[in-house]
């Protein structure tokens, strides 16, 4: 069984923006993705590498409730486990 952990997330969402890396550091599970400097189309583009690694269809609606990151893993790992 596999899982989205913080670390391989942070990884993505630096993927995505590489400015964001400053951003990243200390507690940021709680912290809104538009703080951290993600617009909704980093945000999909977040959604779509998960789905290319995960092999995980998120639909549209789940994508548009990330809204943190701790929103991001629970989504995620929650299918993963099912």
């Amino acid at each position: 069984m596999s899982r989205l952990t913080l670390d391989e997330l942070k990884t993505i969402m630096i993927a995505v923006d590489a400015e964001s890396e400053k951003e990243l550091k200390g507690e940021i599970l709680d912290t809104g993705l538009d703080y951290l400097g993600f617009d909704s189309l980093a945000v999909l583009e977040i959604a779509t590498r998960i789905q290319q690694t995960h092999q995980l269809p998120i639909p549209d609606e789940a994508i548009e409730e990330m809204t943190t990151p701790r929103n991001i893993l629970d989504y995620v790992n929650e299918r993963l486990a099912a």
